[in-house]
């Protein structure tokens, strides 16, 4: 199968950590495992930009990747496109009637916000979208529901999962010395005993790690330490929160952290939090970094809604707790707390349950046979909303 990569989500080939984040290590990491697939000939058309400035790049590439794919059409190079993102998949609107004509199919990744972004004239155009894709490929069922509480038709939905690469993070070693290297890179003491607790991610308002400051920390006890990696709008509300429940002791900003030190606290923590809140228009689509955590052994005690509930598994590699539910999120963590033998055991499990589900050697397949569905007109696409494995 002929099968062309578009994706606007890649950062410079040498700057990596200039463009960061969720879908975009998705679109890199699956760009790679489809490439290595025996049954795609990958051909890719990529925007390599850091962060900053991808949208003032954007138009520019959007235009250059519309003439290509109708040069590659007409010249019958391609079978199918798959777009990383809905953002991307707009360029299938004014392609359509060429790519229909020359029997190339179409499919986007759907992530969350690609397709819930509360502005008005992206949400008039979505369904128009829809209309013009063969596939949406949503990578999680709450993802899939808000694509058809927006007009995409059932039988052209199929969800596929994230992944995450094994061999992302190299390392190993004990709690105890991976904790005493953690508190070596942030320069001061952690306890030893205690519960270190983390969380990593884009400080938005969705993620509610200051609500976690403010209402959960204070619940738990006082060697309990709680260290948050990222950047974001946020980051003075969740440093207010810190002030105001004088936390200054316990809870550490840590901003924008390095592949190498994310793997140090991934394996000098013990829990990972991830305590998000609804957020109209801002959706939490999958959550990779919860696979990043269980990767390195850390179980996740997690809010339960949106993609979050197909990422984490009750007991597997994690808890869900109802979002907004303090007690539950401090029972949850406190079950773990002076408690060596249980988080020893929940951190194998973890590992074992991430590996055995979300490698990209087997997510990458499904995305094979959604595309051979389309292509081989495999009615097997009609699997509406497909439950990812739990």
């Amino acid at each position: 199968m002929r099968l062309l990569f578009v994706s606007h989500s890649f950062p410079p080939a040498d700057r990596p950590l200039s463009n960061v984040g969720g879908m975009q290590r998705v679109a890199t990491e699956l760009h790679n495992a489809l490439d290595h697939h025996p049954e795609v000939a990958l051909s890719s058309l990529l925007l390599r930009s850091s962060w900053r400035w991808t949208h003032l790049k954007s138009p520019l590439f959007f235009a250059k990747v519309w003439w290509e794919i109708a040069r590659r059409t007409e010249r019958q190079e391609i079978d199918a496109v798959l777009f990383s993102s809905m953002v991307t998949a707009t360029l299938a609107l004014p392609l359509r009637k060429k790519l229909e004509e020359h029997g190339v199919f179409t499919a986007a990744i759907a992530h969350g916000r690609d397709v819930t972004l509360p502005s008005l004239p992206y949400q008039r155009l979505v369904p128009y979208v829809f209309a013009a894709l063969d596939a949406v490929l949503p990578v999680s069922r709450a993802t899939g529901e808000a694509c058809l509480e927006r007009g995409l038709p059932e039988r052209k939905l199929q969800v596929v999962p994230n992944g995450i690469q094994l061999d992302r993070f190299e390392g190993s070693g004990a709690l105890r010395r991976m904790r005493q290297a953690l508190s070596k890179a942030l320069g001061e003491p952690l306890p030893e005993e205690g519960l270190v607790l983390c969380s990593v991610g884009r400080q938005v308002e969705r993620k509610g790690f200051a609500w976690f400051v403010d209402e959960v920390m204070p619940l738990l006890p006082e060697d309990v330490h709680y260290l948050l990696a990222g950047e974001g709008p946020e980051a003075e509300n969740i440093a207010a929160a810190i002030q105001r429940q004088g936390l200054e002791g316990r809870v550490r900003l840590l901003g924008r952290v390095s592949d190498e030190m994310l793997e140090t606290l991934y394996r000098g923590a013990d829990l990972f939090v991830m305590p998000n809140r609804p957020v109209p228009g801002d959706m939490e689509g999958f959550g990779v970094v919860m696979l990043e955590a269980g990767l390195c052994g850390l179980p996740a005690v997690a809010a339960g809604i949106e993609g979050i509930q197909d990422v984490i598994s009750e007991g597997r590699n994690g808890h869900l707790v109802e979002s907004g539910d303090a007690w539950g999120f401090s029972e949850a963590i406190t079950a773990y707390h002076h408690n060596p033998q249980a988080l020893r055991a929940a951190s194998q499990r973890a590992a074992r349950y991430v590996e055995d589900t979300f490698s990209w050697k087997a997510v990458a397949e499904s995305y094979v046979q959604a595309m051979r569905a389309l292509v081989y007109e495999d009615p097997a696409l009609t699997d509406v909303l497909a439950k990812v494995p739990a």
